[in-house]
C-alpha cells in the first residue's frame, strides 16, 4: 500500500508504517500527478482534497488531520465509495488556551478586569463548548450563539445580534460554511461589524472568511477603541497585511497547533483508517505522547486569583510570541509573505496545554475552583 502525507503532519511513520509506504510532501504541492498510486491520502486543512483531486486516483481513505472539512468534498467521498475521517476535537484544547492567552494580553494592555467583561462564543462545536465550559467554570458571564445547536436541543442559545449588541468580547469558533441556512461566510459582515459595542474585542479562530476581512480592515482603521485577535485569514496564505498591522494580536493560523492536539489528530485519523479495514489498531498515543517539560506549579494560598490565572496560563503558552514572530513575516514582497506564513507553521516549537498541569493550592476555594476551571489537577 501507498500513503501519502503532508509532510507537517507529526508521528505518521509511528502509526502508518505497517501499514504500507509513507511518502511526505508538502500540503499546497498536493496535485492529482503526486498521488500517483496512493491509496491513501493524509492532509491538514491546506489541501482541498475533490473529485477534481481524486477521480481516477486508487485512494480509497482521506484523512484530515484537523477538526474542519471544509477542505474535503464528502459528498463526492460518498458518491466515489471513499472512506474519510477528520480528527474532531483533538486541538479544542490548544485553541483554548490561545483564547485565554489572548485575553490576557487584551486586558492587561486595556487595564481591565476580564471577570467584569460580558463573552459571547459563536460556534459551541467541539472547541466553542470546551471554551464556554472553562469560561463559565471561571464564574464569567458567557452567552452562546450556534443556530444549528439551538435547532436540534434546548438549552441557553441566543441570536448573533444579541452577542454583537451585548457582549464586550466575541470569540467566534463556527466551521466555514458556504451555502444554506447556516452560511458562516462573512457572517461578520460589514453591517454587523457596525454595530460592534465600544471598546469591543474580536477574536477568530475559526476560518478566515467567516470574518469580512477588507470590512473589519475598515472598522478597526475607523474606530481604535475595538481591538482583534486574528489567527485565520481570508486567502491565506496571504494576508491583509493592513488588517495586520492593526490587530492587537496577528498570528498564521496556528491557536489550535499544541504539540499535544497535532498528535492526537494523528492518532484519531489512525484509528479510523484501522477501523474503515477491520484492523484492530496496535499503537497506542500514550506509547508515543513526550513528557511534559513543566510537569506542575505551587501557590500559596495568599495568592492572587487574576495573577495565579495568569501565571498558569502563561507559563504553558503566551500568543504574543507567535504575533511577534509572524509581524518580523510580513516584511518582503507577496511571495515572501506566503512562505513565511508556511515557514512558521512548519517550523512551530513544541507548545503543551495547560490543562497538562498539576497545581497546588492549599484549600483556598477561589483559587481551587480556577484551577478547575482549567481542566488542571489539583494537587494534594
Amino acid at each position: 500500500m501507498h500513503i501519502l502525507a503532508d509532510e507537517n503532519i507529526p508521528l505518521v511513520e509511528a502509526f502508518f508504517a505497517e501499514h504500507g509506504e509513507i511518502r511526505r510532501m508538502h500540503g499546497r504541492t498536493i496535485n492529482r500527478a503526486a498521488l500517483g498510486d496512493s491509496e491513501v491520502l493524509l492532509v491538514r486543512s491546506v489541501t482541498r482534497v475533490d473529485r477534481e483531486l481524486l477521480e481516477g486516483s486508487r485512494v480509497r481513505f482521506v484523512g484530515t488531520c484537523t477538526i474542519g472539512t471544509d477542505h474535503l468534498d464528502l459528498d463526492y467521498f460518498e458518491e466515489a465509495g471513499i472512506a474519510w475521517s477528520s480528527a474532531p476535537g483533538c486541538n479544542a484544547r490548544g485553541v483554548v488556551d490561545y483564547v485565554l492567552g489572548s485575553l490576557l494580553a487584551l486586558a492587561e494592555g486595556e487595564g481591565v478586569e476580564l471577570a467584569d467583561l460580558r463573552y459571547g462564543v459563536v460556534g459551541a462545536g467541539e472547541v466553542g463548548g470546551r471554551l464556554v465550559e472553562v469560561l463559565r467554570g471561571l464564574g464569567w458571564n458567557v452567552r452562546v450563539c450556534d443556530p444549528p445547536r439551538q435547532a436540534r436541543e434546548t438549552g441557553e442559545f441566543v441570536g448573533l445580534d444579541e452577542i454583537i449588541e451585548e457582549c464586550d468580547v466575541i470569540s467566534l469558533h463556527t466551521p466555514l460554511i458556504l451555502e444554506g441556512e447556516h452560511a458562516t461566510f462573512h457572517l461578520l459582515d460589514q453591517a454587523r461589524l457596525e454595530r460592534l459595542r465600544p471598546g469591543a474585542w474580536l477574536i477568530n479562530a475559526s476560518r478566515g472568511a467567516v470574518v469580512d476581512n477588507a470590512a473589519l480592515r475598515e472598522q478597526l482603521a475607523q474606530r481604535p477603541d475595538i481591538q482583534a485577535v486574528l489567527d485565520v485569514w481570508e486567502g491565506e496564505p496571504q494576508v491583509d497585511v493592513a488588517l495586520a498591522e492593526l490587530c492587537w494580536i496577528a498570528t498564521p493560523h496556528i491557536a489550535g497547533y499544541s504539540l499535544d492536539g497535532k498528535l492526537r489528530g494523528t492518532a484519531q485519523v489512525y484509528q479510523a483508517f484501522c477501523a474503515s479495514r477491520g484492523l484492530e489498531p496496535k499503537v497506542e498515543l500514550a506509547e508515543l505522547m513526550p513528557e511534559t517539560p513543566l510537569c506542575g506549579l505551587s501557590f500559596a494560598e495568599t495568592a492572587s486569583p487574576e495573577d495565579m490565572l495568569a501565571t498558569i496560563c502563561r507559563a504553558v503558552y503566551d500568543p504574543r510570541r507567535d504575533d511577534a514572530a509572524f509581524r518580523r513575516s510580513l516584511a518582503g514582497d507577496d511571495k515572501q509573505r506566503r512562505a513565511g506564513f508556511d515557514r512558521l507553521r512548519k517550523q512551530y516549537p513544541p507548545r503543551r496545554e495547560i490543562d497538562g498541569l498539576e497545581i497546588e493550592v492549599g484549600s483556598h476555594a477561589q483559587l481551587q475552583q480556577i484551577v478547575r476551571a482549567l481542566g488542571c489537577r489539583l494537587k494534594g
